[in-house]
């Protein structure tokens, strides 16, 4: 009876961890993983191991990153229509009965000289952010080859406007803050935001090198600076509240997500 017992434990265990391995929990290649940054549309690098194979030049090696439920694809535009297909994978498995392969868009681009070209585009699904995986891709000629690709450096594309955006600030004592939401103005794809302290007793900010200095005289000191979103922003601000002007480093996080 025992050894009866034991063998149902091990055919009930043994199913079980088949179960959770067929919907996606067990690891290896199949196994999906969660974006690293927000919904939303990005500006993101995209890079390749190939002097055949790269983005437009009049994108300047850019793409456009879409986060969607966790799942991120970025569209890039080609420098012609050579390239008829890519794949997620190595050029081997795209050979393979079932491949799924990428069909190409046509997009038209805009050189700086003013002169339009149509040319194909892809859009290619991202496994992950700062880290090589593989893209083959085909020619008129058949040939599939081999190529690493790296997608980087994602920038949030926002629309011209004023916006709220919940800020915090982290580091000095832990006695100041800011005030957020913060107001924030894009303009021509560059951000500002107005940073209002917690004190009036801050005389100008640095960030990367550069000064601002307040744009207010009565009231809790208040800052113009430039920012980017979903990123730590690090910063000083010089305080005169204790008995000489301190220099203290602050870093700022501005939550995409949040943007009204």
């Amino acid at each position: 009876m025992k050894n009866l017992k034991r063998y149902l434990t091990f055919c009930l265990l043994f199913a079980l961890c088949a179960a959770f391995t067929a919907c996606g929990g067990g690891s290896g290649n199949g196994e999906e993983t969660s974006a690293p940054i927000p919904d939303g549309v990005y500006s993101a690098d995209f890079d390749t191991d190939g002097s055949m194979f790269h983005v437009n030049e009049a994108h300047n090696g850019k793409g456009i990153l879409t986060v969607k439920d966790g799942k991120m694809t970025i569209h890039i535009s080609l420098p012609s229509k050579n390239t008829l297909n890519l794949f997620i994978g190595t050029a081997e498995d795209a050979q393979k009965n079932g491949a799924k392969l990428l069909m190409p868009t046509v997009d038209i681009v805009t050189y700086s000289d003013g002169e339009q070209e149509e040319v194909y585009g892809f859009d290619i699904p991202v496994p992950y952010l700062d880290k090589e995986f593989d893209c083959a891709l085909v020619g008129k000629k058949g040939n599939w080859y081999d190529h690493k690709v790296i997608v980087s450096n994602p920038v949030r594309i926002v629309e011209d406007g004023e916006y709220t955006v919940d800020v915090t600030l982290s580091g000095g004592a832990g006695k100041a803050s800011v005030s957020s939401p913060a107001k924030i103005t894009v303009s021509d794809g560059k951000i500002t935001a107005e940073i209002v302290w917690s004190s009036p007793n801050y005389e100008y900010m640095t960030l990367d090198g550069v000064q601002y200095d307040r744009v207010n005289t009565e009231g809790n000191s208040t800052f113009i600076i430039p920012v980017e979103l979903d990123r730590e922003i690090a910063v000083s601000a010089l305080t005169t509240a204790m008995s000489e002007p301190h220099l203290i480093d602050y870093t700022l996080f501005f939550d995409g997500s949040t943007m009204k």
